[in-house]
């Protein structure tokens, strides 16, 4: 390894997500709507080691917690894996890499935090050895870390950590969706730990001896999930925020919610929001509500606060620019 190459350093980028509609179903084909996290983002950066192989991953934590770094072992698994698959990629050969990921996405919540960090690696390496990253490239190398991390993921997280916009996602298709200024969302960190490989293989197994089950719920979801791009695309929150508190009940239906969280979603509709569910895997990790308009939404998250919640953040879409660049995934 040359001086140059010992000096260089890669850096990557990319942030966690949250799931409006569909989380479950898309598994078995329904749409599902995501939306970026902007204000919750993972910087990466990259360098050579002297050792001539292996990866050595250091997560350097903003706020760590207790139990955090047992958390962030199926992702630095997965990262293992996606870092052999990026330098065969690349065509390079074995060769030491040291990771630093500064990641102040809180682990098993339903907000991404192993796609957005396999994402942000990614680029890293790709900034590492000047090479150019495609949508479809960059898709594949974060999939090969999420199936180590979660088993048989859809795609929607690989697909949404990588946007810039909100996306409707459906078999292995990304599209960017535009959303008004009047639609702002919150989310509340329930304080829980939530595994979204365990909550889909229950899933899974309870599907397996109620077909029937699985059928009304995937269709229940999926009628719900395109009435809700129509409530996007005439900008009505109201419309948005009823079809996402439905969604919360179908999922709580089969025990994807717990009390906590159908108390952070009363609290939620008590101080104006438009509507609210759990968002992710479920059984824990956060909850998403809706409000019309920024004054609105900082009282819903205020109140989510004082209601429970560990940590709250809001975000509105409408002026991201609609860069992302769609790629059969």
């Amino acid at each position: 390894m040359t001086r140059e190459q010992e000096r260089r350093l890669g850096s990557g980028r990319a942030h966690a997500k949250v799931i409006v509609f569909g989380e479950h179903a898309v598994v078995y084909g329904a749409p599902a709507i995501a939306a970026p996290v902007p204000e919750l983002a993972v910087h990466v950066s990259a360098t050579r080691s002297p050792s001539e192989s292996g990866c050595r991953v250091t997560f350097s934590e903003v706020e760590p917690g207790a139990g955090t770094s047992a958390l962030r072992e199926p992702a630095d698994a997965g990262l293992q894996t996606l870092v052999s698959n990026t330098l065969r990629a690349f065509g390079i050969g074995d060769c030491g890499i040291d990771l630093v990921v500064d990641c102040p996405i809180p682990p098993a919540r339903g907000l991404g935090s192993s796609a957005a960090c396999g994402r942000a690696v990614a680029v890293a390496l790709a900034d590492l050895f000047d090479r150019e990253l495609d949508a479809q490239t960059g898709f594949d190398l974060v999939q090969s870390a999420e199936r180590v991390a979660h088993g048989t993921p859809s795609g929607v997280d690989t697909a949404a950590t990588a946007s810039t916009v909100p996306i409707l996602f459906r078999d292995g298709v990304a599209a960017p969706l535009s959303i008004g200024p009047e639609t702002v969302f919150v989310v509340a960190d329930s304080g829980t730990s939530s595994s979204t490989k365990d909550s889909v293989s229950r899933l899974r197994r309870r599907f397996e001896r109620e077909p029937a089950e699985q059928r009304r719920f995937v269709t229940a979801i999926t009628d719900i999930t395109r009435s809700a791009l129509t409530d996007i695309e005439c900008g009505d929150v109201r419309g948005l925020g009823t079809k996402m508190t439905e969604n919360h009940w179908l999922l709580g239906d089969l025990g994807l919610s717990t009390a906590h969280l159908d108390h952070l979603v009363q609290v939620a509709l008590q101080a104006g929001a438009c509507g609210a569910k759990v968002t992710g895997g479920g059984s824990g990790g956060c909850l998403l509500a809706v409000a019309e308009g920024p004054e609105r939404a900082a009282e819903v998250a205020v109140r989510l606060g004082r209601g429970g919640a560990v940590a709250t953040w809001t975000m509105s879409h409408a002026s991201r620019s609609m860069e992302y660049r769609g790629s059969r995934i």
